[in-house]
């Protein structure tokens, strides 16, 4: 900011500078905008010297954290001024001061768009800084195709055109659906062409947004983009300039890696020999040094050179060698080499036979736990847990059990977690599964949620051969003198349910076991003593014949928390004192637990939460999670050696899959995750036919059929389409994709018209979940896009075609999703008036060569708006009379009704949230729904039906349908009938047949409401 000749300007900022406290610095700038109030309120007398000098003292203002609501014009006026100090005045203030929904901006825009079409460099320089700082919606619909055209320009010079590709890129990221780039691919390769390297620099910047959007279209700038790696890396014409640190232009290197990274392959052997050429002189030329700015620049194109690297699966020998120089660079000094070795040698384990390689490195990973710094430590517990299989399962987890006496407190739980899932998933026998928990419970209790011990008392109690060793542990934890209250619980548990078992063993008697339990009961809090009595209880029961000094303890103890404050606790003494006089009968009341069911364990779904920031991510997900999108990611890791652990890990084969609750509160608060977030699930231990059928399960959306086996047919359901066929009216195009989906499609799409969730459509490679939640004319959708593959499906694009009484708002789909992901995109749906069209969903993805497109269909139906009511006779009568005649009443004879009993009738109503109102009607062949329809138009909207069917003829009946909105009665009285004309559906739950009517005398028509409505009738 020049500030020469600006003298008042200068004498202010010394007045701030020299002010004591806040106080004094308020009191003079409300004097200062006091005076500029003054003074722009007679502009006209304004010099431009003032007027830009007033302008400077706002701006500074401004930068102090005051806020400066006047004076805008006047900095928005200054962009006009013909000369440059003036001119550059207001670009710096109204690119500082105004948000891109200013309205003074609209005053703005032609001085702007003149400046950019003008000859003068450095007014076109101004006029893009400021665009593309401010980058709003109108700056890029009037101003993007002068860009384009100045960026193409070979008449402009390099910093013009610097500028240019920055400002578009910036326009282009905040309103991707505004700035056109179609038909950029040969402008992309035209720029990519360019000698300067400033230009070519700021072009790639752009051209890395592009291919994040839509990479099929700039396949042409791949070879140009090798050859760039190419040139740099050879040194080939760099100017001194663009030389930092004796590494031509990182910057542009990395860049251009990156783009490169959004192309699923490189199919040109030329092009694909020539790039990994380049790739292995990165490999083989990058060192560490002592000057930390070359390394910092070298490691930069190193590690960016290594994401490509794994992202084009090249061959094995240059992945070894990928894997050799990050077990180098784990060893040295440099704390950010190291944390970066750690993190890139973890995204190398989601490739495949990559994991005996990096095994060799263990045990400096291992020293890697010991490292200063906490953030390399939790790299190295990362990489650790990913590595970790069947083979070396003892070596990590007893490394990590001797690591946790020493470790941070802020790692303990997770570090616990970790250890307890890794000895659950690949324990090579039981007994060491109980010996790594209980050393886990004894040396960090604290940090050992009650999920671990609740898991080793299920497999305990699971498996007979194991209850006299774990029995026995748990004596011997119990014979020290201080120990955890996580391990009295267990081993109170363990030794009274199977303490038995060691009856012949010395100091194992009833009586000393109870002794060793009674000794920790001061030391326990009032949460565990429950767990102690009933251990009492069962010690007792296994004593037979009865010890009458035992029996005198153990009663004594009960008779002591008989009057005990906490009601669990009296209630158990009470009743256990009550069943241990029963004798005999004893043995059965207090038999031995049954075997627990076999079951997910909840240990899984706790290390979501603990791995969210891990760095076993792929270099694809990564390009996702930079992506503008709300899609959450959830993605699985595959096989720890590349195989499933088979023989003795049996029982303790666990699936991590997501978890969602299914009330509203937290199906909120899983929408409500920042964009990118990645969840990491583990693989399966034994292959399953459908993991994503898992998944969506876990988020109680139903799985897909196996491809073998068709889904089940709805009882009483032919196959001749439906009413939700009728009801589609936008047109769907036959699918002419050579992949073949699994199940049918259109049974798919009548199921969850009836249901709120399940399998939207499935095919070979990627399974659509549909999970939705509706508040009265809102609804809120999640699609589930899961990837079955070991591959990425690329291209991926997600169109909404939404008819005109739906408002409905899709989040951006990530053009990639990583082999065996699931993708989470939310869908906003606002019902704005009554209507039977159907929203459609244009879904399209590529897997290797075959492009997929099919449309969907949305179960976004009138009925989902529809909440049904009951409705008493006092209610009911009022709201028919006031509905007299079309349009708010229609009637219509309707014939090939699809023959179906009363009963059924009433449960298809219910069904489809139109309730059946019983006693309303005396006539027994009749039928009365109610239902509230809600809208953005009609708000709630009661809505009467009533049916007359002909005993004689089920295939006609006779339909009035009333409702306050004329719209409404006729979408609703269509919907009804092509549901009764072609529809069937499974019944619901039972609906009591309507009553048989009685003769009404004719003192009871007079009160009776059935007889009330026959007249109305």
């Amino acid at each position: 900011m020049a500030l020469s000749g600006m003298r008042g300007l200068s004498v202010f900022i010394s007045d701030i500078r020299n002010c004591q406290n806040k106080e004094q610095e308020r009191l003079r700038v409300d004097k200062e905008l006091g005076n500029m109030r003054t003074k722009f309120k007679n502009e006209k007398g304004l010099s431009p010297y003032e007027k830009k000098k007033y302008v400077w003292k706002m701006l500074y203002i401004f930068m102090l954290g005051y806020d400066v609501d006047f004076g805008h014009m006047e900095a928005v006026s200054l962009i006009s001024a013909p000369k440059y100090p003036e001119k550059q005045v207001g670009y710096i203030v109204t690119a500082c001061l105004l948000n891109e929904n200013h309205d003074f901006l609209r005053l703005a825009i032609n001085t702007v768009r003149n400046d950019i079409i003008g000859r003068n460099e450095t007014f076109q320089c101004l006029a893009l800084t400021m665009a593309g700082n401010i980058g709003g919606r109108e700056f890029a619909e009037s101003l993007a195709p002068d860009v384009q055209k100045l960026l193409m320009s070979s008449s402009c010079r390099p910093l013009v055109r610097k500028k240019a590709a920055l400002c578009l890129l910036r326009l282009f990221r905040k309103n991707p659906d505004v700035v056109n780039v179609d038909g950029w691919s040969d402008r992309m390769a035209q720029l990519l062409d360019e000698r300067d390297l400033g230009v070519l620099t700021s072009s790639m910047s752009l051209l890395v947004a592009l291919v994040a959007n839509n990479h099929e279209a700039y396949w042409g700038s791949v070879p140009k983009c090798v050859r760039i790696l190419e040139r740099l890396a050879r040194n080939q014409d760099i100017p001194q300039e663009y030389t930092y640190y004796g590494i031509p232009s990182p910057w542009l290197q990395v860049k251009t890696m990156r783009a490169l990274q959004y192309f699923p392959t490189i199919e040109d052997p030329n092009t694909r020999r020539s790039l990994f050429e380049v790739l292995q002189r990165i490999l083989m030329g990058t060192d560490v040094v002592k000057n930390v700015n070359k390394n910092n620049a070298s490691h930069a194109v190193l590690f960016e050179a290594l994401a490509l690297v794994m992202h084009l699966d090249a061959e094995k020998e240059m992945m070894s060698q990928c894997v050799a120089l990050l077990g180098k660079f784990i060893a040295v000094r440099e704390p950010n080499i190291r944390y970066l070795g750690l993190e890139n040698m973890a995204r190398m384990l989601m490739i495949t036979d990559m994991q005996d390689i990096i095994k060799r490195h263990q045990g400096q990973i291992i020293t890697s736990l010991k490292d200063p710094d906490i953030s390399i430590r939790r790299r190295a517990l990362d990489l650790l847990y990913g590595m970790c299989d069947v083979s070396n399962t003892k070596d990590i987890v007893e490394e990590l059990l001797q690591y946790l006496s020493s470790a941070d407190f802020a790692m303990r739980e997770e570090l616990s977690l970790k250890a307890a899932i890794l000895a659950e998933k690949f324990a090579p026998d039981l007994s060491w599964y109980v010996d790594v928990i209980l050393q886990l419970i004894d040396k960090a209790g604290d940090f050992v949620s009650d999920d671990i011990w609740f898991r080793v008392v299920q497999f305990v109690t699971n498996n007979e051969d194991l209850q006299p060793y774990a029995a026995l542990k748990a004596k011997e934890y119990l014979d020290k003198p201080a120990i955890h209250e996580t391990m009295v619980k267990v081993s109170a548990y363990i030794l009274g349910e199977f303490g038995h078992l060691l009856a012949r063993r010395p100091g194992c008697s009833p009586k000393e076991l109870f002794s060793l339990i009674h000794e920790k009961l001061p030391t326990i809090s009032t949460p565990t003593i429950p767990i102690l009595l009933s251990s009492y209880a069962k010690i007792f029961m296994h004593t037979q014949p009865p010890d009458p000094e035992l029996q005198s303890q153990i009663w004594a103890v009960f008779r002591k928390y008989e009057s005990c404050i906490d009601a669990e606790i009296q209630q158990r003494a009470t009743e256990y004192l009550a069943l241990s006089q029963k004798g005999a009968a004893l043995m059965d009341i207090l038999a031995e637990m049954p075997k627990f069911p076999e079951r997910e364990s909840s240990l899984l779904k706790k290390a979501e939460d603990a791995e969210v920031d891990t760095a076993e991510l792929s270099a694809i997900k990564l390009r996702a999670q930079q992506q503008t999108s709300n899609a959450l990611v959830v993605t699985d890791q595959p096989p720890a050696n590349g195989t499933s652990p088979v023989g003795p890990v049996g029982p303790l084969t666990m699936v991590k899959v997501p978890s969602l609750s299914s009330d509203i509160d937290s199906t909120d608060r899983s929408l409500a995750q920042p964009n990118g977030t990645l969840t990491e699930v583990a693989q399966p231990a034994t292959s399953s036919p459908d993991l994503l059928g898992d998944l969506l399960g876990t988020l109680t959306i139903e799985g897909p059929p196996s491809s073998s086996v068709q889904s089940e047919q709805i009882a009483g359901q032919d196959n001749n389409g439906g009413v939700i066929d009728a009801l589609a009216l936008a047109p769907v195009d036959p699918q002419t994709s050579s992949v073949q989906p699994i199940g049918n499609i259109a049974e798919r799409f009548q199921n969850l018209c009836l249901k709120d969730s399940g399998v939207l459509y499935e095919d070979p490679y990627i399974q659509i979940g549909i999970k939705p939640e509706w508040r009265a004319h809102q609804g809120r959708l999640v699609l589930f896009l899961g990837n079955k593959n070991t591959s990425p499906l690329v291209s991926v694009q997600a169109l909404l075609l939404p008819p005109a009484h739906l408002r409905m708002d899709l989040s951006l789909v990530p053009e990639t999703i990583p082999p065996r992901a699931q993708v989470q995109c939310p869908l906003e749906v606002i019902n704005i008036c009554p209507s039977r069209d159907v929203a459609v969903l244009d879904f399209s993805y590529k897997f290797s060569t075959s492009l997929v497109n099919v449309k969907l269909r949305l179960p976004v139906v009138i009925n989902k708006f529809l909440q049904p009511i009951s409705v008493s006779p006092e209610e009911f009568f009022p709201q028919w009379r006031s509905l007299s005649g079309p349009p708010l009443k229609l009637q219509e004879v309707v014939r090939g009704v699809r023959p179906m009993p009363l009963v059924e009738m009433a449960n298809l109503f219910n069904s489809y949230r139109l309730m059946y109102c019983s006693g309303l009607d005396p006539n027994p062949n009749n039928l009365v729904a109610c239902t509230t329809f809600f809208s953005e138009s009609t708000r709630a909207m009661l809505s009467l039906v009533r049916i007359e069917t002909d005993p004689a003829d089920r295939t006609q009946l006779r339909m009035t349908v009333a409702s306050g909105d004329p719209s409404l009665t006729f979408e609703l009285k269509e919907f009804i009938k092509e549901l009764l004309v072609a529809m069937p559906v499974p019944s619901r739950a039972p609906v009591p047949a309507p009553p048989v009517a009685q003769p009404i005398s004719s003192a009871a028509a007079l009160t009776d409401p059935g007889a009330g409505l026959a007249g109305l009738l």
